[in-house]
């Protein structure tokens, strides 16, 4: 096991960026970049031999025009939240309005994946630790948010992330991980032939502006059944309007078992799997329906529509206006602490 450092950019204001590569004996390594927290780079074993299985970039300048968060490190608040406001104690925090009129990801410009993260390696457990302080008002959140966000790689291909945040005010704190997943390799295409599975009886169907409806509907009898596995492309054309709406598979699960495996993924041709556990209540399944297409991305590779999937562990979406959601509001000094695993194996 190691952890090795090197040079990945500058910000804007010509502050140095450094990207850390975590290794462990199995053959599996994980690059992190201090910029956003974004993980840049998975390798794993595979019957291809080692293959990079998450989309992104060789540098960081163009993570600083990242409209598709690859790999990112999302906060205060990931996904959706209605007319970009929400009320803690009776106040009204306002938000960016960035996507219609909700708000999407905090912010495009000023959210967690484009702040500079200071990195603490810890060799002795295989890990590194990035770390933020989001200034009271940032993006409209009250509170001096202090954020660490932990990845740690295990020796039996495990990818641990922690999440602690701990704020001086009353706060929404709902972060995710927006890596987009390929496990046939980053360069080989759309992901419709994988295999997914997961672990929930319902989800949240949206409004046609992909807000909740406040609905837990049932998956059975819908394309939304993934509790068996099913290639991800076999219904996401179906006539259906949810699908209609966020063209193809864009919507939040609530996991039947939290604390266990949440989502599966296989790629039968690489001899991939993926397992996602997660304490969170909640897991987004994105299929990419909207990556630009002729992106070009890590050693040429050109991305476009559904190059790569997300599996985003989460309180549901609007879930700080939705009643009969839980909320990610938290008190001040009250600590945030979440961790959702992604694990790798040979089929």
């Amino acid at each position: 096991m190691e952890i090795k450092k090197r040079a990945f950019g500058t910000t804007e204001d010509d502050k140095d960026i450094s990207a850390y590569t975590i290794s462990n004996g199995n053959g599996m390594s994980v690059t992190v970049s201090e910029l956003g927290a974004i993980i840049t780079e998975i390798i794993v074993p595979s019957k291809k031999g080692a293959i990079d299985v998450v989309l992104g970039y060789d540098k960081a300048d163009p993570y600083f025009d990242n409209k598709e968060f690859f790999g990112a490190t999302i906060g205060r608040s990931a996904n959706r939240i209605a007319n970009a406001v929400f009320e803690i104690d009776g106040t009204k925090v306002q938000l960016p309005v960035n996507e219609n009129s909700n708000n999407l990801h905090s912010d495009f410009v000023n959210g967690f994946h484009r702040k500079l993260w200071t990195a603490a390696p810890d060799e002795a457990r295989n890990a590194v630790t990035m770390s933020y302080t989001s200034p009271d008002g940032e993006c409209g959140f009250p509170g001096n948010l202090d954020m660490h966000v932990t990845f740690r790689l295990s020796d039996d291909n495990a990818l641990f992330i922690h999440y602690e945040g701990v704020s001086d005010k009353k706060t929404l704190i709902n972060c995710t991980n927006h890596t987009y997943f390929n496990l046939a390799g980053h360069d080989s295409g759309n992901i419709e032939d994988h295999y997914l599975k997961i672990n929930a009886s319902k989800y949240n169907p949206v409004h046609a502006d992909s807000i909740p409806t406040g609905e837990m509907a049932d998956v059975e009898g819908t394309p939304f059944d993934f509790r068996e596995f099913h290639k991800v492309g076999e219904r996401i054309n179906a006539d259906n309007e949810q699908l209609h709406f966020t063209k193809g598979y864009d919507h939040n699960y609530a996991i039947d078992d939290p604390g266990s495996v949440a989502a599966v993924v296989e790629e039968r041709t690489s001899g991939v799997r993926m397992e996602v556990e997660t304490d969170l209540p909640g897991i987004q399944f994105y299929a990419g329906n909207c990556i630009r297409n002729d992106i070009k991305g890590k050693g040429g590779a050109v991305y476009g529509v559904r190059s790569g999937l997300c599996l985003e562990t989460q309180f549901f979406p609007n879930s700080a206006n939705q009643e009969g959601f839980k909320k990610p509001i938290f008190g001040a000094g009250d600590r945030y602490d979440t961790t959702t695993v992604y694990k790798f194996s040979e089929i």
